[in-house]
C-alpha cells in the first residue's frame, strides 16, 4: 500500500496559477483576480488533468460617489481568450459605492493564461469607454 501511494505521487504534479490583471481608462479601473490549479497525474494507467479556477472581477468608478448620483443604469462586460462576463445593474436610487465587482468559479474549464489580455466595456448614462487589463507580472 506504501508503495502505491508513494508512486501516484511521484506521479502526480499540480501548478498554483495566480494572476493580477489590471488596468485603466479616463473614468474606470478594474482588476481580474484569477486563481487556478492544475493537477495532472495518472490512474491506473491512464493520464489524468483537472483544472479548477476562481476569478474576481472588481470594477472601480474614479470619482466621486456623487457624480454618480444620477446613475441609472450600469453595464460592464470583460473577455479574455476563452470567457466572458457581463453585468447590468439598474438603479432606482442612487448606488452607494463607487465599486462594483462580480466572481465566479469553474471545474475542467479553460484556463486562463498569465500573458492573457483581458478587453473590458463599460457603459452608464451616455458615455461608454474600453480598456485592456494585464497581467502584474
Amino acid at each position: 500500500m506504501f508503495f502505491t501511494i508513494l508512486f501516484l505521487t511521484a506521479c502526480s504534479e499540480t501548478t498554483k496559477n495566480d494572476y493580477k490583471f489590471i488596468g485603466e481608462s479616463d473614468h474606470w479601473e478594474a482588476e481580474y483576480l484569477y486563481k487556478g490549479i492544475e493537477k495532472w497525474g495518472e490512474t491506473n494507467g491512464t493520464k489524468t488533468y483537472s483544472n479548477d479556477a476562481s476569478y474576481e472581477f472588481v470594477l472601480k468608478y474614479k470619482g466621486s460617489l456623487e457624480d454618480l448620483s444620477s446613475l441609472q443604469k450600469l453595464e460592464y462586460s470583460y473577455q479574455t481568450d476563452n470567457s466572458s462576463g457581463k453585468r447590468i445593474q439598474e438603479f432606482t436610487e442612487p448606488p452607494s459605492s463607487v465599486t462594483f465587482s462580480s466572481s465566479g468559479a469553474s471545474k475542467g474549464g479553460s484556463k486562463l493564461t498569465e500573458d492573457a489580455v483581458i478587453t473590458v466595456n463599460v457603459k452608464w448614462g451616455d458615455l461608454e469607454e474600453s480598456f485592456d487589463l494585464h497581467n502584474l507580472k
